[in-house]
């Protein structure tokens, strides 16, 4: 691993010490975390005592290859936490001397961990009587998962931030955050937030809240668990500092001092994941708690040209500017266009002529503020259409918004007839559309031929029956189709029907030959009827989907997202089995379909952010990129007319800043620091984008938008300013 000066320096002094280390992004501090991981390693200290902490484990994702090396040698795993895992495992670990104190019901039973998808649900089953009969936030129109996770969200932020969630409602009433009339919606939140704890604390389930709640109140200042927390992991690294929360930075500063090394790293101007309670200046105090302090201000990664257009974001939004030696019209490419589908083909254009002049497509990432399905779809088409790969990643959606998750829930109701959940022909039609495909050029289904295969094959929308056998069907229906996209429906129907079939008998046995047997020696053993929701999926991924002919055989993105609800079904399935608030008279799988159909949220797989293609161009979210933490060669920024560059989410059952360590309680938000706040927000946006790019930006600009209305967004009027200045500038500098 070729080091820099500086990064030799910081390794040096990480050696034996507490070494706090700021400065942009792309100036090399990971790269010399990393360096300080394998010296670690190299000079036999013991695995067990190494911790990575990070703020969620994406970031994390090079300390575990590094781990995963097969020249390390053998010994302990260094383990790699954020603090939610931290948490958890303490609370686990010390359970005994900790529930009762904590306030559960049954201190002696075990507790049970909740994701953000178990406690969505547990959130639904105790809130649906109060928005259906009570007539709660019946001023406030936002889908009910939504309100679910605003109200968790709240609850995480009076944790991570350190105070009571009794206070949540009259610290946002007292905001002033919505008119007087209204201010009971945030005596609602106050009194959900709390018949949810109450209901975690009768029950012994814990949420992500909880965890870090008993953590930080209980936990840490017992002498046994700081005794064992400080003891067992001597040597820290923690990476993005910047994007963590007020609770791990009170857990660092009582830490540090008791470390044989540290090294903390911190991105100066970030703090993209304020929305989930990240604190850059609590961050940036952990600066007096370590023995030796670096501030790195090179970038090794962008330009001097890159480094001039920042410098001009810098300028046009009142920001400290430096003198740059570069011209920004080097690296800045744009050309207007009247209609966004114009401008996605202008993209889709110039990323094909990139390639061609060499430049690798995993070099080129798209972005936008928001990644809607529409936008997704045509640019992936445009690229496809130009040879291009291409790949997506779209964390924190609804798992029902997910094309390849819908088929495959789909799919689960038609093999399972009893819950009398039969899709509509419309949704079966979606799902053939997205398990029949890659047969051969021209011969994939389409819209059309999958309406018609779905409206004569399952004509009645409330019918429970099997999809009809396709040499059944009306001949002019078989000719319209076409034969070659009817035997793969027929193989599709014949595994169903096999299926619902073998659920009433034995399982397979586990001979070599990979057939089904049935096994009529084992009398006790589970039915397919028993087969939980996760198996179904997994199985008709692998034997079906995944396929020669079918549509999930080269789509890598539909492959990571049946993962996904692979991961998600048995994690529900596992939470909450055995727990009362299932419903006794429903199968737990009918109520996962039921759950998921309505919204839930998914929670942050791993997978995802494993999922690297170097052939592929990325699609994505801008902050979702700046989470991976890489830098590419070329940034596509689509759509800057968008509000959605500027504006935050319509969130209003929290608040980010009014729930804050800074914020004073009491205080008024006014439209002003909405302002002050979106600009600044703006502004980091820009320079994290720009601090991750090594070649060059191009911009995605049409006068009329998404949705047919002219731009008018605060983005657009900022590069509108750095494009006069530097075509005021003549040739030379920009002025």
């Amino acid at each position: 691993m070729d080091l820099t000066d500086s990064q030799r320096r910081i390794v040096a002094a990480a050696r034996d010490q507490t070494v706090f280390v700021a400065g942009p992004a792309g100036a090399g501090k990971t790269t010399a975390g990393l360096a300080h991981l394998r010296e670690l390693i190299a000079a036999a200290v013991p695995a067990h005592t190494i911790l990575i902490l990070a703020p969620q484990r994406a970031l994390a994702l090079p300390y575990q290859t590094i781990l995963r090396s097969p020249d390390l040698g053998p010994g302990g795993q260094a383990a790699v936490q954020t603090i939610g895992g931290l948490a958890a495992e303490m609370v686990a670990l010390f359970w005994p001397i900790v529930a009762e104190r904590a306030g559960f019901a049954n201190p002696n039973d075990q507790p049970t961990f909740l994701s953000l998808e178990t406690a969505q649900y547990v959130m639904s089953r105790l809130l649906d009587p109060l928005l259906d009969y009570d007539g709660y936030f019946d001023s406030i129109t936002i889908d009910r998962h939504r309100l679910y996770s605003q109200i968790i969200d709240n609850l995480n932020k009076a944790a991570v931030v350190g105070f009571p969630y009794t206070e949540i409602g009259e610290r946002l009433r007292q905001a002033e955050l919505i008119e007087q009339r209204q201010e009971h919606i945030f005596g609602q939140v106050q009194e959900c937030a709390t018949l949810f704890r109450q209901h975690c604390l009768d029950h012994n389930l814990l949420d992500f809240s909880l965890q870090v709640e008993i953590f930080r109140r209980l936990l840490l200042p017992d002498a046994r668990c700081r005794e064992y927390l400080f003891g067992q992991y001597r040597h820290l690294i923690v990476e993005n500092a910047e994007e963590d929360t007020p609770a791990t930075h009170a857990l660092l500063r009582d830490w540090l001092p008791h470390c044989a090394s540290a090294l903390v790293l911190c991105d100066s101007d970030a703090g993209f994941r304020r929305f989930l309670g990240a604190d850059p200046d609590s961050a940036e105090a952990l600066r007096d708690v370590c023995a030796v302090n670096i501030t790195l201000t090179d970038s090794l990664v962008t330009s001097p040209d890159l480094e001039a257009l920042a410098n001009q974001f810098a300028l046009v939004m009142n920001q400290d500017a430096g003198e740059i030696d570069g011209d920004p019209r080097n690296v800045l490419f744009y050309e207007i266009q009247r209609f966004y589908p114009e401008m996605l083909a202008w993209v889709a254009d110039e990323i094909k002529a990139l390639v061609e002049t060499g430049a690798s497509p995993g070099e080129i990432v798209v972005m936008a503020p928001f990644l809607s399905d529409a936008l997704r779809f045509s640019l992936m088409y445009q690229l496809r259409e130009r040879g291009i790969p291409s790949r997506s990643h779209r964390p924190s959606r609804a798992l029902r918004e997910e094309p390849a998750a819908r088929c495959l829930l789909t799919l689960a109701q038609i093999a399972h007839p009893e819950w009398r959940r039969s899709p509509t022909t419309f949704d079966l039609a979606y799902a053939l559309m997205q398990a029949i495909g890659d047969i051969e050029p021209g011969q994939n289904i389409d819209l059309i031929r999958a309406q018609l295969l779905a409206n004569t094959a399952y004509p009645h929308e409330a019918s429970a029956s099997l999809l009809t056998p396709f040499d059944e069907l009306p001949e002019t229906v078989q000719q319209r189709v076409t034969y070659i996209i009817g035997e793969r429906y027929t193989a599709l129907r014949d595994w169903l029907e096999d299926y619902i079939h073998n659920r009433e008998q034995p399982p397979p046995t586990s001979g070599g030959s990979g057939k089904r047997s049935k096994n009529a020696d084992a009398p006790d053993a589970p039915t397919y009827a028993e087969v939980p929701l996760d198996h179904f999926f997994s199985l008709i991924f692998g034997e079906v989907l995944s396929q020669p002919g079918f549509g999930f055989h080269f789509d890598f993105d539909a492959a990571d997202v049946a993962g996904n609800l692979v991961e998600s079904a048995r994690g529900f399935r596992r939470t909450l089995k055995d727990k009362a608030i299932i419903p006794a008279d429903k199968p737990i799988g009918q109520e996962y379909l039921e759950v998921v159909g309505a919204g839930l949220i998914a929670d942050q797989y791993l997978r995802r952010w494993q999922l690297v293609d170097d052939d592929a161009v990325l699609l994505a979210p801008a902050y979702t990129f700046l989470m991976n933490n890489l830098p590419v060669g070329y940034q596509f920024w689509l759509d800057i007319g968008n509000r959605g560059w500027f504006e935050r989410l319509y969130q209003p059952l929290t608040h980010p800043y009014v729930l804050s360590q800074t914020w004073p309680v009491g205080q008024p938000w006014t439209d002003t620091d909405e302002e002050e706040a979106r600009r600044e927000t703006l502004y980091r946006l820009m320079l994290g984008l720009i601090r991750r790019c090594r070649g060059a930006v191009y911009l995605g600009l049409s006068e009329l938008g998404e949705s047919g209305y002219e731009s008018q967004g605060e983005l657009l009027r900022i590069i509108q300013r750095i494009l006069r200045r530097m075509i005021a500038s003549e040739g030379g500098q920009p002025s």
